[in-house]
């Protein structure tokens, strides 16, 4: 997680959950891929998981479909077998309250595509609204805001 952005951190949880991160500076600063939406490979996803349902929607189950494992802490996300890239999101991105862990709960740090029915767990209220779909570098007013709304 010190070694560079792009990389990425794979690291076990409670002994048995793969978790996989993307670093971001390089000064121990990481974002935990907690779901994703399948465009492709879901029959090998399936295979892996042993399920249909539920196949990436918790980040124990995403490395698992994705076939992630110790072995990928590291790995250069720019290219290779296991890339990142922005692609078109399923809807508008939203911020959040963080979620499974017991301190900083409150912080608007989790980001997801508001509605997808791909995310670990649904959000109890949406901390910013109107994020950008794209990263050009700016945020929206209502994400600087960090104002309350319900979902709905």
């Amino acid at each position: 997680m010190f070694s560079g952005p792009g990389l990425a951190y794979v690291y076990l949880s409670y002994g048995m959950h793969r978790l996989f991160n993307v670093v971001c500076e390089g000064v121990g600063s990481a974002v935990l891929i907690r779901a994703l939406r399948p465009l492709e490979g879901r029959e090998l996803m399936v295979q892996r998981r042993g399920r249909e349902s539920s196949l990436c929607n918790g980040p124990g189950r995403l490395t698992q479909a994705l076939g992630v494992n110790l072995s990928n802490d590291g790995h250069d996300l720019t290219g290779g077998d296991l890339t990142i890239s922005w692609g078109d999101p399923p809807g508008e991105i939203v911020a959040t309250t963080r979620i499974g862990i017991t301190r900083g709960t409150e912080l608007p740090w989790r980001y997801l595509a508001y509605g997808d029915e791909n995310v670990s767990v649904r959000p109890k209220t949406i901390e910013g609204r109107g994020l950008p779909t794209s990263w050009k570098g700016q945020r929206s007013k209502d994400s600087r805001s960090r104002g309350r709304h319900s979902k709905g």
